[in-house]
Formats: structure tokens, C-alpha cells, sequence
């Protein structure tokens, strides 16, 4: 399944979208976010459900693609 949500707003920067999804990271001024909402989103998202998360971004057009599987692979190991 692929749910993707996307803005029209200023973009990420170039240089963040490699590192958009690493704990502590943030778009927004010193002291005004946390940077953990993407990181928990990735770690949920693959780790847990064997999905994928992925950013493309440029001004007017930045897109998140969800992307998580119908059935999980049945060598997954449970943890």
C-alpha cells in the first residue's frame, strides 16, 4: 500500500533531505522543535512493519511516500 502526503510550502533543503529522518533533526528555527517526529515515524514504519519511508522535496512540491506491505514476509522474526 502507498500513501503519500505532500505541501506546497518553501521545500527541505537539499543538504537535510539525506538526513531528514535521523533523530534530532528539524526544519524549523533553534528551540522551536524537537526533530523526533520523523524519526519515530521511520523507526514504525520499517522497523516494525517492514515498510518503507521516503521524502522528495523541492520549492512548491515536497512529497512523503508511505509505503507498507499488504502481507509481511513470513520469515519475518518476531521481536
Amino acid at each position: 500500500m502507498l500513501v503519500e502526503i505532500g505541501d506546497d510550502g518553501p521545500g527541505i533543503p537539499t543538504e537535510l533531505q539525506r538526513r531528514v529522518f535521523e533523530p534530532f533533526v528539524t526544519t524549523k528555527d533553534v528551540g522551536k522543535g524537537t526533530g523526533l517526529g520523523l524519526d519515530i515515524s521511520y523507526r514504525i514504519i520499517v522497523r516494525r512493519h517492514h515498510g518503507d519511508l521516503s521524502v522528495t522535496s523541492s520549492p512548491g512540491d515536497t512529497r512523503f511516500q508511505v509505503r507498507l506491505p499488504l502481507r509481511l514476509p513470513t520469515t519475518t522474526a518476531k521481536k
